[in-house]
């Protein structure tokens, strides 16, 4: 049997046994690389090899019997995404959403629909941007995950190259990612930069803060400064993820002895309903693209900055500063 696969814009630049491997779950890398191999798998009429990068507009034939692919069936369970997504900034290559607090990013055992991508993808496909029945092996995928209970800023790529581009870019630190929190008390130092060493407890879903090294444990590092303090003593703070681990801010703060309030986890149930925290109080606030070095298509970015002002517990601090 014959099939033949136009590659998309967002299909191009990834080599043909990966994009092959994404397009038919059920065969496997040996498989595509005999069928390479024995010319049944060939591109604009001619040969191939498993490592060719495709291009937008490449024609694939595929020469084999029927039962042996079976294509990936069209994503379409986003469609069952129960709420909206706020949208803090779009173009046609990303989106900026502002995740509300007790929203999951991606789905998980719970098998809940309603998360932040699925929306994202329903918001996408309502405006007649993004269509699984259009797309090989691609779907718009967030760049930046955050927990649960924390709100703010997440990134999500509408594309192929500005996902590649993102991810690259995180990695070399040319995005900066702000938080708020509020803590318990308030730190000896109004501005300190903090180094630790963390290990994660994958049964526990917990982290252990130490200042040990181990070959077990990885290095943190946390910069905070005290933007206010309330009639309480709380702290309202400023974070920058030095380096960006599991439950870093939360950890690391309860580690100095300033756990954020409504953190159940790292923190005290009984200080959390005393004083009417019910999800700990973080929230990725803002987002600056600080390009060192090429950004291809999205280039346009740099020096950009994006905030939202929908910071659920900054009532709690008034107009006092420090």
């Amino acid at each position: 049997m014959l099939r033949k696969i136009t590659v998309g814009k967002n299909s191009a630049g990834q080599r043909i046994d990966r994009f092959l491997l994404k397009t038919f779950p059920s065969v496997s890398q040996g498989t595509v690389c005999r069928l390479i191999r024995k010319k049944d798998i060939k591109v604009g009429g001619k040969r191939t090899d498993p490592a060719y990068k495709l291009c937008e507009g490449d024609e694939i034939s595929v020469y084999a019997p029927e039962d042996i692919f079976v294509q990936k069936q069209s994503d379409s369970g986003f469609m069952a995404a129960a709420g909206t997504v706020k949208v803090i900034y779009e173009d046609e290559n990303i989106l900026l959403a502002d995740k509300e607090t007790g929203l999951l990013v991606h789905e998980d055992d719970s098998e809940n629909s309603d998360t932040l991508i699925n929306r994202i993808k329903k918001y996408l496909y309502e405006k007649g941007e993004y269509s699984p029945d259009r797309e090989e092996c691609f779907a718009p995928a967030l760049c930046n995950r955050i927990d649960r209970n924390t709100s703010g800023i997440v990134i999500a790529a509408k594309n192929a190259e500005s996902l590649r581009i993102l991810n690259q870019k995180i990695r070399d630190r040319e995005l900066t990612k702000l938080y708020l929190c509020a803590v318990c008390g308030t730190p000896e130092k109004r501005e300190d930069t903090l180094t630790a060493y963390l290990f994660k407890n994958q049964a526990e879903n917990r982290v252990i803060i130490t200042d040990k090294k181990t070959p077990e444990n990885r290095t943190v590092v946390t910069r905070y400064r005290v933007i206010s303090v309330n009639a309480d003593g709380d702290s309202l703070l400023e974070v920058d993820l030095i380096t960006g681990r599991t439950h870093q801010i939360r950890a690391h703060m309860a580690y100095i002895g300033h756990p954020l309030l409504g953190d159940g986890k790292y923190g005290s149930n009984r200080i959390n309903k005393e004083k009417g925290y019910r999800y700990q109080a973080l929230c990725s606030y803002k987002l600056r693209f600080e390009f060192t070095t090429d950004a291809g298509i999205l280039s346009y970015l740099d020096k950009k900055e994006f905030e939202t002002d929908n910071i659920w517990f900054l009532g709690k601090f008034g107009k006092s500063t420090v």
